[in-house]
């Protein structure tokens, strides 16, 4: 198990600080409020209600934000011994997550809602939430490490490689950054584990969340189709890059850029290239045309501003392992060229730039471009 005397140690400064922390019922968010309470931290534990579940939504998937994972988070709270507030954020969530994600899939481009939880809801409006309570911090259970310097603020790569959530991470400012600690990030998950059976924490041996939470069950279109995004469900053509029409769909909803899986096409593989929310066609390539080297994102924020000469990598999708690139700053986007092809990402999705293990910074991708071509 982690050195709880060292891990304690490392805490010590905020002693007598009052901290809220973001408590989202399961076992990373638990060890994290435990610590800071252990620290001497003066904690405030607090869960943010985003969304309203029916049992049939919840039951037998994992999730997070549900009403059990509020009253587990309660649980907790009272185990550690510390106050505890449900705090209801379901419009904000709606007007800055879920409006968007419809929207999105209705035009072709991939969203991703825990980005944009984490910039404007856990790191956006908890943030103002905290000053109100006068707490100089926020704290969550993100497996994402804070070593500040001189400069200021610096963030990093989570210490377990398989449970780093620094991506999600890349589109927060810096001033939100200055403002939000990462108890567990130097942990590896099983130590997290171990700590929270130190403590005796009901979440010791909770399941975790893989779903989206507000799509506990995985059915995306479902939702989508339940939330009234008819414009993903308009029937359409699916073409080659020459035009040439391969089969049909029931509408571009169904699909995201570099899918390569369920498009039943005969003379494969194919990957999705494009998606038209006008035309409703989707554009399929074999995998070498697919292959992307230029990326513009937009909406960009940095931790830290890359310096000229820095050797840069990014990452456009979460489960990409980060390639070397360069950076072209255009006014407050940027351009990402990669060394070598990548597969495809889409629109939508988050860019993360980091030198080594430090994050940067990030923002969205725009457009993809392929071989002279442009997919927005």
């Amino acid at each position: 198990m982690a050195n709880v005397e060292s891990l304690i140690k490392s805490l010590s400064h905020l002693r007598g600080v009052r901290v809220v922390a973001a408590m989202s019922g399961g076992v990373d968010s638990s060890v994290m409020a435990a610590l800071l309470k252990d620290a001497g931290a003066d904690v405030i534990g607090v869960f943010l209600h985003v969304w309203d579940y029916s049992r049939e939504e919840v039951a037998g998937h994992g999730s997070c934000c549900s009403l059990d994972d509020a009253y587990d988070a309660r649980r907790v709270s009272d185990q550690i011994g510390i106050p505890f507030y449900s705090m209801d954020m379901r419009d904000n969530f709606r007007d800055n997550v879920i409006d968007p994600f419809i929207a999105d899939y209705e035009s072709g481009r991939t969203p991703n809602p825990c980005e944009r939880c984490n910039r404007f809801v856990k790191f956006g409006a908890l943030l103002d939430a905290a000053d109100e309570l006068e707490a100089a911090y926020v704290a969550t259970g993100h497996y994402v490490q804070r070593h500040d310097d001189e400069s200021g603020v610096r963030i990093f790569r989570g210490a377990d490689d398989h449970k780093d959530q620094s991506y999600f991470l890349a589109t927060i400012s810096r001033r939100q950054a200055s403002r939000i600690l990462f108890p567990v990030g130097n942990l590896q998950k099983d130590e997290t584990r171990e700590l929270a059976r130190h403590y005796n924490l009901l979440t010791a041996e909770k399941h975790e969340s893989q779903d989206i939470c507000f799509i506990p069950a995985g059915d995306r279109i479902a939702f989508l189709k339940r939330e009234g995004a008819s414009a993903g469900f308009v029937p359409g053509d699916i073409i080659d890059t020459e035009g040439n029409r391969l089969g049909s769909h029931q509408g571009i909803a169904h699909y995201t850029l570099g899918q390569r899986k369920g498009l039943n096409l005969s003379d494969g593989p194919w990957h999705v290239v494009a998606l038209d929310g006008v035309t409703a066609r989707v554009v399929v390539a074999h995998p070498a045309e697919a292959m992307i080297r230029r990326v513009e994102v937009g909406e960009a924020e940095w931790i830290r501003q890359p310096v000229d000469g820095e050797k840069l990598i990014a990452k456009v999708r979460y489960q990409m392992k980060p390639a070397a690139c360069s950076l072209t700053m255009q006014g407050d986007d940027y351009e990402l060229v990669f060394d070598t092809p990548q597969k495809p990402s889409a629109p939508g999705q988050v860019a993360a730039v980091y030198a080594g293990q430090e994050l940067l910074g990030g923002g969205i991708v725009q457009a993809v471009h392929r071989d002279g071509q442009t997919n927005v």
